[in-house]
């Protein structure tokens, strides 16, 4: 892997170089863990014309290290009164000859980028925008392995709640314990908060799981998804509780299901990402349910959980191979609850067999 992070810094200097910056300075944590394997609390990573160094708060150690660092990265930890590892990438890159520095200024505080600029009053600060960003967006064949064993683990996850005891227990109980057989199977951590949304509360996006407990004839929707090695997934799912579905229940799933069906065939290179949106939009808009939608139908996910490309109607841009995304259409009916199903696939060609769905847990409308 050390080689894989030379080559990923090795393109950053060489575009930085090409636009006129001698040296980059990298902060935002992603993008750190991104270009050198791990992420100390705090690290900043200078990507310079001779060396690339990490500098560090405090000794990188054990479990605090997001990932594993490249053994072939010069690591300097700064003395307990160091101050800002940034402040210290710039006097650094001044100390070597750099002219122009490089900044991710989407990430630094005003504060911070002035303490930058004042530490070499001669380095010139220069916009690094959103370049590593969008070079994390086509992933390589490791990077997807991670996101495959993420998926494996939250369908393994989410299969083993299915066949518990549901009714009478909280959805604060049943996202714990979501949570806790994503580690079981692996898992370095949940990708993100865990979501369990019960009777009215189902088919709410990002609902925060309250005391509410599980009932009969209620709708279950699930969100959930693994962290391993750095990588995340998601996967969303919508349940009945106890008995047969109500006609009504059976209507709004079957419009959401064929919705997402739409958009996950619409995951072609070369398709822009608000067609992608559009292909569910458009069936749920048609059958009155606009106002209830989403802005977003879905996002990429890797190093975040929630990266680009977005695909919602203003988004420009066109669909790559080996872009991993999310596809998770939603209707919520207030007092009522609501259906979301969600996926994590890779995007290939048609001669590869079309996309690649990651997240394998049947979309059936089972009763539980």
């Amino acid at each position: 892997m050390s080689q894989v992070y030379a080559d990923r810094r090795g393109r950053l200097r060489e575009r930085c170089a090409a636009a006129g910056s001698a040296a980059v300075l990298v902060s935002r944590p992603a993008n750190v863990r991104y270009l050198s394997g791990g992420a100390p609390p705090g690290a900043v990573l200078l990507v310079g014309m001779d060396q690339d160094v990490l500098l560090c708060p405090r000794t990188p150690v054990g479990d605090a290290v997001e990932g594993r660092l490249d053994e072939a990265l010069r690591v300097d930890v700064l003395p307990p009164s160091g101050g800002d590892p940034a402040v210290a990438a710039a006097a650094l890159a001044g100390r070597t000859g750099a002219d122009t520095l490089a900044v991710e200024e989407h990430h630094l505080s005003v504060a911070r980028h002035r303490a930058l600029g004042s530490v070499v009053p001669r380095l010139r600060l220069a916009d690094l925008g959103t370049a590593i960003e969008q070079e994390r967006i086509v992933k390589d064949d490791e990077e997807i392995t991670c996101l495959r064993i993420a998926a494996e683990i939250s369908d393994q996850a989410l299969g083993e709640l299915l066949e518990s005891i549901l009714v009478g227990r909280t959805e604060r109980h049943l996202a714990l314990e979501l949570e806790r057989r994503l580690v079981d199977h692996g898992a370095d951590g949940p990708a993100f908060p865990t979501s369990v949304a019960t009777g009215p509360n189902s088919g709410r996006g990002g609902h925060r799981p309250s005391d509410r407990r599980v009932e009969e004839g209620d709708f279950l929707s699930v969100c959930l998804g693994a962290n391993y090695r750095g990588y995340r997934c998601e996967i969303g799912r919508t349940f009945v509780i106890g008995s047969a579905p109500a006609d009504w229940q059976i209507e709004l799933y079957d419009l959401v299901f064929t919705a997402q069906r739409a958009a996950r065939e619409a995951l072609v290179p070369g398709t822009a990402y608000r067609d992608v949106d559009r292909a569910a939009r458009q069936l749920l808009d048609a059958a009155g349910y606009g106002e209830a939608l989403a802005p977003c139908l879905g996002h990429g996910v890797g190093l975040e959980i929630e990266e680009d490309p977005q695909l919602s109607p203003s988004a420009m841009g066109k669909l790559d191979a080996c872009v991993p995304v999310t596809v998770e259409p939603g209707v919520h009916l207030p007092g009522r609850g609501g259906v979301r199903i969600d996926d994590t696939l890779v995007v290939r060609q048609e001669a590869d067999g079309g996309p690649e769905l990651l997240t394998i847990t049947t979309k059936e409308l089972l009763a539980l």
